[in-house]
């Protein structure tokens, strides 16, 4: 029992080591009933490093029957001495030994990578687990494990093979074990590999099972969703009857998607979620039941999801009680639109719009709307349509929706009603042969804001409808430039087609109307109504109307541009254009009118160079204020002419003898005036001095002593001044009034 003395001798150098050994093994432990001795040898060889030696003595002292056969820890040593050093011997070991520490020795075994030593250390000592364990994760054998779960039929053991079928991918035969093993534990992982191999049979008994261990969401939802995935619907329905703790608004959703509808209508029904009820029933292609779960969401989702579905399925009639209850809302009403439009329902869309117009809450989106699809696809309705109801529309909506259609006549009736008259005239005069009409026109035109506008009209009736320009010019006319419009029709050759609205405009004296009016009149030959228009209107170039006109071959003509000179102050030209035509009583107004003596005496001079005696006497008459008598009287009698000039010699006696008893009067008035005015300023100054005498007298005289006030004795008192042969004074002493 010396640990020096064994260490000496079992010196790899000790030349009989061997020796000593065979007789350790053989004879001496053998015979030792020590287990002292028996322990310090094997602590030797063990400290020596000699494991092929020590199995061989631990198997004479453990095989053999010795005092030691049964003792633990040399079965124990024995057998991890042989699995570190002679793996070959570990089965036998492990069959003919009891008595050793199992677990720890499976766990050796399974690191030195003895598995099926291991396999069989845990299965002679019923650890099961261990054993179903080394078959599963080191030899990899599920069919062996199969067979042991089977022979054992443990619980745990059944756990661990269903786990490894589980990784395995065998979920069918996973799902079985967990049942056989009722375990719950892992029902996620199931769930999950279940529904990747699509073996809902097998989950929905394996989710049977697990809900009578335990009350979770997961499984009772997974339960539905497998029953669906089978097509069991009547479990469903038997199942959300009883007591559960499914999430069913979740199951629902989750059915949908991935187009189990029967089975989500179920679910939706029962939640009385109807917006999803109503989508799955679109589904199923079940409308009428859609709309009248649409109904009952009340919710602009589910209508419009309804509807569209309706119109893709052609059922318009539920498509338009959805619609109505769509259309309500503004922001919804576009897109209802575009979708009937888009599928090319354009009267049933058209009806929709229609019936939406009588609704409670019909508003201004839908009159427009209906008013955009009629310029789209039933133009024949629009106007009408726009003049019901006229201040219910989003007008520039439609406006630009007719522009786009090319409706003229209701895209300038759009214009008017919302005061565009610009839009609406420019509208009319680009598309005439659609929108123009005369009544509205000439209502437009004076409403419009551009000036330029009333010009372009002018254009434009000149070139489409010449015979009604009057009519629109004189209701433009306080508003164009006359000299403008003038212009434009002389440019155009066509100034005679005005001349009625001149003549309504000539009032303005507008120089450039006076002188179109003027020219046609002298075209037309009409010289009453030229001579009218001179009189009244003075604004034009008369020297140049006169010098026009004065070589015309009408005498009419002529004697006008006589009058025009005549106005002008032109006495001698138009004189002379009178002489020239014999126009004698003319030249004998104008002369008379010039005031000038000299072109009278002149036209005197004429009429005797002419022969004229008849007109000698007349110009006397008419020019009697210009022709000085003497002139007058020396021409008749060096002409002979003294019988044609008397009555005027007798007119100028008598004019010039009631001038002078004129003055004779006049004179005798003036002299008489001077006489009483003279007599009555004598008759003022002698009143005026008959005053100052009597002054004095009238006053009273101061009090005397011993008098009781008197003035004088028996107090004196003057006489009144009536008794005097004078007026009365008035009160304080003063003179009446005007004596000065």
């Amino acid at each position: 029992m010396d640990s020096d003395l064994w260490e000496k001798v079992l010196d790899p150098d000790n030349d009989y080591r061997r020796q000593l050994i065979d007789q350790v093994v053989s004879t001496a432990l053998p015979e030792s009933k020590s287990p002292e001795q028996v322990s310090a040898a094997v602590k030797a060889f063990m400290t020596a490093d000699l494991p092929h030696e020590l199995i061989e003595l631990l198997e004479k002292i453990v095989l053999q029957n010795s005092a030691f056969s049964g003792n633990f820890n040399l079965q124990n040593l024995l057998i991890l001495t042989a699995i570190k050093a002679d793996p070959s011997r570990v089965m036998d070991y492990i069959n003919r030994l009891d008595n050793f520490d199992g677990p720890a020795v499976g766990e050796v075994a399974v690191e030195a990578q003895l598995f099926e030593e291991a396999f069989a250390i845990f299965k002679k000592f019923n650890l099961n687990v261990q054993a179903v364990n080394v078959l599963l994760d080191n030899i990899q054998s599920i069919e062996r494990a199969v067979e042991f779960a089977f022979r054992v039929e443990e619980d745990a053991v059944w756990s661990q093979v269903a786990k490894a079928q589980l990784r395995e991918g065998l979920v069918s035969d996973a799902i079985e074990s967990f049942i056989r093993a009722d375990d719950a534990t892992q029902f996620l992982d199931v769930i999950r590999a279940a529904e990747d191999a699509n073996v809902y049979h097998d989950l929905v008994r394996y989710l049977l099972m697990v809900r009578q261990k335990a009350k979770e969401p997961k499984v009772d939802s997974e339960l539905i969703y497998a029953y669906a995935k089978i097509d069991r619907l009547g479990e469903i329905e038997e199942f959300i009857l009883m007591p559960n703790v499914a999430n069913l608004q979740n199951v629902g959703d989750r059915l949908y998607d991935e187009a189990l509808y029967e089975a989500a209508k179920i679910i939706f029904a029962f939640i009385s979620n109807w917006a999803k009820l109503a989508c799955t029933l679109v589904k199923l292609r079940q409308f009428q039941g859609a709309v009248d779960a649409a109904r009952k969401a009340n919710s602009s989702k589910t209508w419009k999801e309804v509807c569209f579905a309706c119109v893709d399925a052609e059922e318009f009639r539920l498509a338009q009680i959805c619609g109505l209850n769509i259309i309500i809302q503004v922001d919804d009403l576009e897109e209802v639109s575009d979708y009937y439009q888009n599928r090319g329902c354009f009267n049933e869309l058209i009806s929709l719009m229609e019936s939406g117009l009588g609704l409670e809450r019909a508003h201004m989106g839908i009159f427009t709307e209906l008013g955009v699809l009629y310029a789209r696809y039933r133009p024949e309705k629009l106007m009408e349509h726009i003049k019901l109801f006229s201040t219910r529309l989003n007008i520039p909506k439609l406006i630009r929706a007719c522009d786009e259609q090319q409706h003229w006549k209701e895209l300038t009736y759009l214009y008017i009603q919302y005061d565009e008259f610009d839009n609406a005239a420019t509208t009319i005069m680009n598309h005439s042969p659609d929108a123009w009409d005369h009544m509205q026109f000439k209502d437009v035109a004076v409403k419009v804001a551009n000036v330029e506008l009333y010009y372009k009209a002018v254009h434009f009736y000149l070139q489409e409808h010449p015979d009604l320009i009057n009519d629109l010019l004189n209701v433009l006319a306080l508003r164009v430039d006359h000299t403008r419009v003038v212009d434009i029709m002389r440019k155009a050759g066509h100034l005679h087609l005005v001349k009625p609205y001149m003549v309504a405009v000539q009032s303005n004296n507008v120089s450039a109307v006076n002188e179109a009016l003027n020219g046609i009149y002298v075209e037309e030959e009409d010289y009453d109504r030229l001579r009218e228009s001179i009189d009244m209107h003075d604004n034009f170039d008369q020297i140049g109307l006169a010098q026009k006109i004065e070589k015309h071959e009408l005498v009419e003509m002529r004697r006008v541009a006589a009058y025009i000179y005549k106005k002008a102050g032109r006495w001698k030209q138009s004189i002379a254009l009178s002489k020239k035509d014999n126009l004698y009583k003319d030249a004998m107004e104008t002369a008379s009118q010039s005031g000038d003596r000299e072109l009278a005496e002149e036209l005197l001079v004429y009429f005797i160079e002419k022969g004229k005696k008849e007109c000698f006497a007349s110009c006397l008459f008419v020019c009697y204020d210009l022709i000085r008598p003497d002139i007058a009287l020396e021409l008749a009698w060096i002409n002979n002419m003294v019988d044609f000039a008397l009555p005027y010699l007798l007119q100028f006696i008598r004019e010039y003898t009631g001038k002078v008893d004129e003055l004779v009067k006049d004179k005798l008035e003036a002299l008489n005036e001077v006489k009483a005015k003279e007599k009555e300023e004598k008759d003022v100054i002698a009143q005026q001095n008959m005053y100052a005498q009597l002054l004095p007298l009238a006053l009273p005289a101061p009090p005397m002593p011993g008098m009781g006030g008197a003035g004088m004795a028996g107090g004196f008192v003057p006489p009144p001044m009536g008794s005097m042969g004078m007026p009365p004074m008035p009160p304080f002493g003063m003179p009446p009034m005007g004596t000065y």
